[in-house]
């Protein structure tokens, strides 16, 4: 599909963003590409090393709204899920390069990325409560371990944006950079990375990780159960009318 372009060279599958007429908004269909593409690229044995990334100046505004209301969550089954438990148990190494918005599941897909490089316009934000939901990916368990609780909290609570140079320094990306050279600093990494055994960088992953795995799917569910619910309660259908009708929404006797 256009929305989502993947692309193989060198051992690194690239996976891009590409639809800038939507701010990079993701549909049912992109996250059932991209959860196609994840499969292929655990399969595939050329593949060592895969890299997310948008444009320059945008990498996800998020769900889009529309297609979102349009084609709910249905379970775990659904294509969004699969995409999240796809990144959440992919076993080679991940990289993201992250320019301009990183919008929701914009940012919380990060905290599954081994590796993330940001351009120096980042704005990550995570604004589920002002949507009248909760977080999703595993992020009411993610965020709080890498960003510490009150930050964590200051994020998730008021779900306000934060730049580059922040999540540097709470360790969300490994280096900032100029929004130019992002993509390709980390497609320079994912080179430097697939020139190294495959077995060793998968077993090391697999170790880092092995302690948590399942508890990040538990927590998975659970947000996932609370989301499709909250979806269809009045402080999200108030907040979701606001956003189609383009005003502010009122929650004040919610």
């Amino acid at each position: 599909m256009s929305d989502i372009l993947v692309h193989t060279e060198a051992g690194v599958c690239t996976i891009t963003f590409n639809r800038p007429d939507k701010k990079n908004s993701i549909t049912a269909a992109m996250y059932g590409a991209m959860a196609d593409a994840l499969v292929a690229a655990q399969e595939d044995a050329a593949v060592r090393c895969v890299v997310i990334q948008g444009s320059e100046t945008m990498f996800s505004a998020g769900n889009d709204i529309a297609d979102f209301l349009n084609n709910p969550p249905a379970g775990t089954r659904s294509p969004v899920f699969r995409f999240l438990r796809g990144i959440a148990q992919f076993p080679k190494p991940l990289i993201a390069a992250v320019c301009g918005p990183a919008v929701g599941v914009g940012t919380t897909l990060l905290f599954h990325c081994d590796l993330v490089y940001a351009g120096d316009n980042a704005a990550f934000s995570m604004p589920f409560v002002n949507l009248g939901l909760c977080p999703e990916a595993a992020s009411s368990l993610l965020v709080p371990q890498m960003l510490g609780y009150h930050r964590a909290a200051e994020a998730l609570l008021l779900g306000e944006p934060f730049m580059a140079e922040a999540a540097l320094e709470v360790g969300l990306v490994n280096r900032v950079l100029p929004p130019t050279e992002a993509a390709g600093y980390a497609q320079s990494v994912a080179r430097k990375m697939a020139a190294k055994p495959i077995s060793s960088l998968v077993e090391t992953k697999r170790l880092m990780k092995k302690n948590h795995t399942e508890q990040v799917l538990a927590v998975m569910d659970e947000e996932g159960a609370s989301f499709g619910r909250m979806l269809r309660e009045p402080a999200a259908k108030e907040a979701f009318g606001a956003f189609m009708e383009r005003r502010k929404p009122d929650f004040s006797k919610l």
